[in-house]
Parts: C-alpha cells; sequence; structure tokens
C-alpha cells in the first residue's frame, strides 16, 4: 500500500521505517533534514511538502506535536488535503484536544476523506519495537480500515469509540502518567533523604503497593532501571514540554468537562517548572531533579 507520512520526531521516525519494513511503500515529509534522511535510509521516498506526501496514497499518518500544526498540516494549499484522493483515511496520530479531531473528521467528510484519531502509548522504545498501544477514534468500520496499517507499528490496537475518544483515552492516560511519575519521584528522593539506598526503596517499591510503570520500567532516580532516561542523563524518551502540553491539554478538558483535576493541576506547576529551569527538552522523569536539586 503506498503511505504518507508526516511528521518524523522520536516516535514518528521508527513508526515509519517499521511501515516500510512492512512491506508498504512509504512517502514522508519532515522539516527536519536529519529525520528525512534517515527514514529515506531506511527506504522511503521524500516528498517536498505534505501535499506531495499525501499524492497516490491511500493512507496517510500524521505524527505531529500539537494541534495547530495538525491543522495546518491538513489543510494549507500545500497540505494533505490537498493531495489527497477521494476516499483517502488519514491516521492522525499526533495527541492533540479531542475538538480538533472532531473539526478535522468533518473537514475531511466534506472532502470525500477518512479521518480518525489514533494517538499512541509505548514511548520511543515501543515506536522502535513496532510494540505501540494505539488509542483509535472512529466508526466500527473505520476502524477495521486502519487496524491492518496500525498492526505495523503497534501492538495493541484499541477502538475506543467515535472520533476523538481515541484523544480521551490518550490525555487520560498521559494525565496518570505524569501524576505518577511526579509521586515515584517524590517517593524515591524522600527516601534517599532518610538514608535508604535507592535500589533498596525501588525493589521494595516494585513488589508492594507502590508498584507502577513509573517505578518499574521508568524510574526516575539515575541506576536504577538501565534502559530508562534517568541512566542516561535523561536524553530521549518524551520530553518534559510532551508531558507538560499532554497536561495542559487534560486541564483544558477537564474545564470543558466541569470536572476536577486537583493532582492534574499540581503535576502540571511541577513539569512547568521543570521547563522554566531549561529543562523541557529533558524526559519527563527528571521532574526528580526539582526534589533532589531543589
Amino acid at each position: 500500500m503506498k503511505i504518507g507520512f508526516i511528521g518524523l520526531g522520536n516516535m514518528g521516525g521508527p513508526m515509519a521505517a517499521n511501515l516500510i519494513k512492512a512491506g508498504h511503500e512509504v512517502t514522508v515529509f519532515d522539516l527536519s533534514a536529519v529525520a528525512v534522511q534517515a527514514a529515506r535510509d531506511a527506504g522511503a521516498q521524500v516528498a517536498a511538502c505534505p501535499k506531495d506526501a499525501a499524492k497516490g496514497a491511500r493512507t496517510v499518518v500524521t505524527m505531529l506535536p500539537n494541534a495547530a500544526i495538525v491543522r495546518s498540516v491538513l489543510t494549507a494549499d500545500d497540505g494533505v488535503f490537498a493531495g489527497c484522493d477521494n476516499g483517502v483515511t488519514i491516521i492522525d496520530s499526533s495527541t492533540i484536544d479531542p475538538h480538533t479531531s472532531r473539526v478535522m473528521a468533518e473537514a475531511a467528510e466534506k472532502r470525500g476523506l477518512t479521518f480518525v484519531d489514533a494517538p499512541v502509548s509505548g514511548g520511543t522504545g515501543g515506536a522502535q519495537a513496532g510494540t505501540l498501544t494505539f488509542m483509535v477514534g472512529g466508526s466500527d468500520e473505520q476502524f477495521e480500515s486502519v487496524t491492518p496499517v496500525l498492526k505495523c507499528m503497534g501492538k495493541n490496537i484499541v477502538h475506543c469509540g467515535g472520533v476523538g475518544t481515541g484523544q480521551v483515552a490518550k490525555i487520560c492516560n498521559n494525565l496518570v502518567l505524569g501524576i505518577t511519575m511526579a509521586g515515584t519521584a517524590e517517593a524515591m528522593s524522600l527516601g534517599e533523604s532518610l538514608g535508604i539506598d535507592p535500589q533498596v526503596l525501588a525493589g521494595i517499591m516494585n513488589t508492594s503497593t507502590g508498584r507502577s510503570w513509573s517505578s518499574e520500567t521508568y524510574n526516575p532516580y539515575p541506576g536504577i532501571v538501565e534502559t530508562a532516561p534517568s541512566t542516561r542523563g535523561y536524553t530521549g524518551g518524551f520530553g518534559t514540554d510532551l508531558m507538560l502540553k499532554d497536561l495542559g491539554l487534560a486541564a483544558d478538558a477537564a474545564r470543558s468537562a466541569k470536572q476536577p483535576a486537583y493532582m492534574g493541576a499540581i503535576a502540571q506547576q511541577l513539569y512547568q517548572t521543570l521547563s522554566s529551569r531549561g529543562s523541557g527538552n529533558l524526559d519527563f522523569s527528571a521532574v526528580i531533579n526539582l526534589y533532589r536539586m531543589g
């Protein structure tokens, strides 16, 4: 199948590579020359703009930083909509607000196109290994249509409901993630200050009721988990500014639903402080530095 892929960041690059490995003919676009070259080396064709990436494709995948960029990439004069043939399916794997997903789905339908939201979870490791979880918003028929493509990039393909519900699931999941990481960082730092070996404390937490993905797989204390960003100076992984963006989406959604999000608000303040200190590009587990360094 001919697939257009737009957005070759830490997640999008490996995702596009896995589509190529699965035998698809992939045409990519990104503003980063380095990312584009990596995709070319993996076997992708390179387009000069999103419109050209969409030409001749049966499916277009977008993996972009925020809602404003998604809108622009899809609707600009040289955007995806302008390059798509009738009946093309657009899979947006960006993490954005549910409202924008629904607006883009309506705009796509008017042009004879299909739009589904399919944000992901699983981190850069999951993107590289092709084991991502996709949270899909769309009709039953649309879900069945996009599943074969998504299975080339992920292991768990979940139908969440209508368009926008994939984004709802992602926002809620990352709300929990931001909170549990902050809690794990707070506990690990407290234990260190009280004199317990961090390895011992992590081992106890991970065999007790304090266990979570943040403590077991992605522990923020350096040296606890060899593969975690904390062990390599908080490089790679999921950036603090991206977590801050996602917590902002959760806060906005909570306000629109008149639903309190007390712990989310506190977590948002923590990551905002970390970002304001110049660490926005570090993995979000660097939040522990607020506790260890003051």
